[in-house]
């Protein structure tokens, strides 16, 4: 684990809780959003610079046989925002999150982050340096306890190493770190499931357990594969409040999103992929009026809003096969589950 500082260690949650319950009315109260207004002098177009980037990618690029899933000449992610990457079906949205999470190799690009290199960097490491993500189909270790599970998120822990696993000099640190998955599980209003097996779970409720469990890693970026996928209604509010509680604690957040209503909702900033490229960058008004957004989706449209006409049409044509967003790298086995590796937060 290395000694960069973490933004907010130990703060006091700012989120109640209910009595075993999901805690929504709680979650969906206002925070402060500490880059509002960081946008106004940033160009809506794609690759446009911003006043304190985080993430910076490069003609970063993904082929698969002959066709070219992801290239994107250059992005960067404005620290302690909330940014949406949407775009149609196939658009290559998952793609660039394994890109630039080091879950696939890319075949050509460059990534920074906080300006430090990081391409080719594991995901334990990225997860070390503060960078973790969730995933579309949630990573829970069914067959252990929701405690053990976010205790597994954790970075650094010295029973970990070989020898000193023999030794009784984690059992200290062993307590520290479940009394900081407590004190999240009550965040999230998850304590009354603490000892439960994760498989018991609703599917709303892992993917809670799933944002807690990357918050044991103290990260200063947290990206979310559809967070609000598969989500009833009420969990799919407590959900947005946490989010928002990640920009107010000065986090940066980027999460792929197929939900209009939740794009425009909690984004600061709206990047559009189609084809495996960035076709438009803005505010969520400056997308909805975008007209290369609406043709993307639905053809060529006048005189129309992005957000109003995806919803009611309901269409999300596919630029390139929907399955090459969750290819498999070459050379894996899909068969193999390594969801307890670390970086799988």
């Amino acid at each position: 684990m290395t000694d960069e500082p973490r933004p907010d260690a130990g703060r006091e949650s700012t989120f109640g809780h209910t009595a075993g319950g999901g805690g929504a009315s709680k979650a969906v109260q206002e925070h402060h959003n500490p880059v509002a207004g960081a946008f106004d002098d940033v160009d809506a177009v794609p690759g446009s610079a911003k006043p304190d980037p985080i993430l910076i990618a490069d003609d970063v690029s993904r082929h698969f046989g002959g066709l070219t899933a992801v290239d994107v000449e250059h992005l960067e992610i404005q620290r302690g925002s909330i940014t949406a990457l949407i775009g149609p079906n196939g658009a290559g949205k998952t793609t660039f999150f394994n890109l630039l999470t080091g879950f696939d190799k890319m075949n050509t690009g460059r990534t920074q982050l906080d300006g430090k290199a990081i391409s080719g960097v594991p995901p334990y490491q990225l997860a070390n340096r503060g960078m973790v993500r969730t995933f579309q189909l949630t990573k829970a270790l069914s067959r252990m306890t929701v405690i053990d599970n976010m205790k597994l998120g954790a970075t650094g822990q010295v029973g970990e190493r070989f020898w000193k696993a023999f030794l009784p000099v984690w059992a200290k640190q062993e307590a520290e770190i479940e009394v900081r998955a407590d004190a999240l599980l009550d965040r999230f209003n998850l304590t009354h499931m603490r000892n439960e097996f994760a498989g018991t779970m609703s599917g709303g409720q892992r993917k809670l357990v799933e944002m807690a469990r990357a918050l044991m890693t103290e990260p200063k970026l947290v990206m979310l594969d559809e967070p609000m996928a598969g989500v009833n209604p009420a969990l799919t509010q407590s959900l947005l409040g946490h989010v928002k509680g990640l920009r107010a604690e000065g986090r940066t957040v980027i999460f792929v999103e197929h939900d209009m209503d939740v794009v425009r909702d909690i984004s600061d900033w709206v990047v559009v992929m189609a084809e495996g490229r960035i076709i438009a960058e803005g505010t969520p008004d400056d997308i909805g009026a975008n007209q290369d957004v609406i043709d993307a989706y639905l053809g060529s449209h006048t005189d129309s809003d992005f957000f109003d006409e995806i919803e009611e049409s309901g269409q999300i044509p596919e630029s390139i096969p929907a399955d090459l967003e969750n290819a498999e790298p070459e050379g894996s086995d899909p068969d193999v589950d390594d969801s307890d590796e670390r970086g799988l937060i």
